[in-house]
């Protein structure tokens, strides 16, 4: 799965240099909002909501802003956001799946498709291209956290699947459904996590040239400039020397 590592990789250095980083903490609010105002808003009794407050922490969301996100849940003056998942197709037939929160189901349909067909791509029909994708749990530690040997072992030892671990970090996989209960064995074994989150991944990938890798970035970044789309997840593969000239 090297294609879904180096673009994960890619959005997080997007995510540190150049993205907004007001954007990216109100869609980290929402999601703490959307997941503490369908359970408990403590994190301790509600999975959802841990995992979201793990992962704006993660990204430097400041406590106030956390705090605030969870109180406008429990006041009940929050608004009412359905969730919806988009599938559709980039350049050269690269999966997209694109998540989104909305107040406005036709204002953010039409926003997709128009931002799919001005950037080369093609919104396809819901379970066009999931079958392409598995959910699964996402659990990453930095490199300094230990050796590969070491970090798989607490990985089998505290339920997880596969272990991806490279010179960038490790990466632990696990069924979506014990998310939570791994990254609590892992947490006690290995400490804090980088990043706790759900995700797809991809079981199938498409290679990309320069041109094409170029396109789908320009695809993506425009996806998810929009307020409504949390996160974008795509299934390409591209060689160490494209990723370099990119």
């Amino acid at each position: 799965m090297a294609g879904h590592s180096k673009w994960a990789n890619i959005q997080h250095r997007k995510g540190r240099q150049d993205a907004a980083r007001s954007k990216l903490f109100s869609k980290l609010a929402k999601e703490i909002t959307v997941a503490a105002k369908m359970g408990d808003p403590d994190p301790e009794k509600n999975p959802r909501l841990r995992m979201a407050v793990k992962e704006a922490k993660s990204q430097s969301v400041p406590k106030d802003v956390i705090e605030r996100a969870i109180k406008k849940a429990v006041g009940g003056d929050a608004e009412n956001y359905d969730e919806i998942r988009y599938e559709g197709y980039g350049p050269n037939g690269v999966a997209v799946i694109v998540e989104a929160m909305t107040d406005n189901k036709n204002r953010t349909a039409s926003t997709v498709r128009s931002t799919f067909s001005k950037n080369g791509g093609n919104l396809g029909e819901t379970g066009s291209v999931g079958f392409m994708f598995e959910r699964k749990g996402e659990i990453v530690y930095p490199a300094t956290i230990g050796d590969a040997d070491d970090v798989m072992m607490a990985a089998i030892e505290a339920g997880a699947e596969d272990v991806e671990s490279s010179e960038d970090g490790h990466i632990i996989y696990c069924a979506d459904t014990d998310l939570n209960d791994v990254s609590n064995a892992l947490e006690a074994e290995l400490g804090e996590t980088e990043s706790t989150k759900l995700i797809w991944k991809p079981t199938t990938t498409t290679e990309l040239d320069l041109e094409n890798m170029q396109k789908l970035m320009k695809l993506v970044d425009a996806l998810e400039d929009d307020d409504d789309v949390q996160r974008v997840t795509t299934n390409f593969e591209a060689s160490d020397e494209v990723m370099a000239q990119l």
